[in-house]
C-alpha cells in the first residue's frame, strides 16, 4: 500500500468514525442516559460499558451524547472562525499597507491574551451556554489561520499572473476571487480541520470550569467536572472512560487534518 492509498484510507476511516459518533449522539433517545436509581454506582460491565454514575445514568450513552454535542459546537465554531480568517487574511493580503498593518495589530492583540481567559470572558458576556461557547471559539481561533492566509496572499501578489491580471484592468476584488482564493483554499480546508480539536478541547475546558454549557446538558466538560467529586469514592470510571473518549476524538481529528494536508500537498500527493 503506497502513501497515497494509506492517506486516503485514514481520512475515510476518521470521517466515518466521527460521522457515526455525531449521528449516534444526535439521534439518541434521552431515555438512554436517563437516571435509573436502582442501577447507580455500577462499575463497567457488558450491560454498561462505561459503568453508571451516582444517579444510575449509563456513562457510555452520556459520553456518546456529550461527544456529539462537542463535535457539533466544534464544527460550527471552526467553520465560522475559518471563514472569518479567510476573509480577513485575504482582505489584508490584497490591500496590504495600512490594512495589513492593522490586521497584524489585531492578530497580535488576540494572540497576546490567553485563549482560555478570553473564552471565559466572552462566554460570561453572552450568558454562557452553547451560544457563548461557540462565539468565544469563533472569536479566538481565527488568528493563526488568518495570518497563514495573509502570508500566502502576500507571496502570490508578486506572481507574474497576478501582475498580468492587473495590467488587463481587473480590480483587486476580481483578482482575489479568480486568482488568489483558489490557491489558498487547500490551506483553508486544512486549517479548518485542524481547528476542530482545539475548538472541542476549549469547549470541554470552559464547560469543565463552569463557564460553558449548562449542567443539565450532557457534555464532556460537564461529565468530567461532575466526576471529580466522586473519584475519592473509587468511582474512577466516571472520569477515565469519558476522558479517554475525548482524547480519541481529538486524535481522530488530528489524524484527519494531518493526512488531509499530506493529500493536498502537491509533492506528497504524488508519492
Amino acid at each position: 500500500m503506497n502513501r497515497r492509498i494509506r492517506t486516503i484510507t485514514i481520512i475515510c476511516l476518521a470521517l466515518i468514525l466521527i460521522a457515526s459518533l455525531t449521528l449516534a449522539g444526535s439521534l439518541m433517545d434521552p431515555e438512554a442516559y436517563a437516571p435509573v436509581f436502582s442501577e447507580k454506582n455500577l462499575g463497567p460491565s457488558a450491560t454498561h460499558l462505561f459503568g453508571t454514575d451516582w444517579m444510575g445514568r449509563d456513562m457510555f450513552m452520556r459520553t456518546v451524547k456529550g461527544l456529539s454535542v462537542s463535535i457539533f459546537i466544534g464544527l460550527l465554531a471552526s467553520v465560522f472562525s475559518s471563514v472569518m480568517a479567510l476573509f480577513l487574511g485575504t482582505f489584508a493580503g490584497i490591500f496590504g499597507g495600512k490594512v495589513s498593518a492593522a490586521f497584524n495589530w489585531v492578530v497580535d492583540l488576540f494572540m497576546g491574551i490567553p485563549h482560555l481567559i478570553l473564552l471565559i470572558l466572552i462566554s460570561i458576556l453572552l450568558g454562557k451556554g452553547a451560544k457563548g461557547v461557540a462565539v468565544g471559539v469563533i472569536v479566538t481561533h481565527w488568528c493563526s489561520l488568518g495570518r497563514i492566509v495573509q502570508a500566502e496572499i502576500l507571496s502570490l501578489r508578486e506572481s507574474h499572473f497576478v501582475h498580468a491580471s492587473y495590467r488587463f484592468g481587473h480590480s483587486r476584488v476580481w483578482v482575489a476571487l479568480h486568482h488568489v482564493l483558489p490557491h489558498v483554499i487547500p490551506q483553508f480546508i486544512i486549517g479548518m480541520v485542524l481547528m476542530f480539536p482545539h475548538a472541542i478541547m476549549h469547549e470541554a475546558s470552559i464547560t469543565f470550569l463552569g463557564f460553558g454549557l449548562p449542567a443539565e446538558q450532557p457534555a464532556i466538560g460537564i461529565i468530567l467536572s461532575e466526576s471529580m467529586k466522586y473519584l475519592t469514592t473509587g468511582m474512577w470510571w466516571l472520569a477515565v472512560y469519558p476522558g479517554v473518549a475525548l482524547l480519541l476524538v481529538v486524535v481522530m481529528f488530528e489524524a484527519l487534518g494531518s493526512n488531509l494536508r499530506m493529500l493536498l500537498d502537491p509533492y506528497n500527493a504524488q508519492m
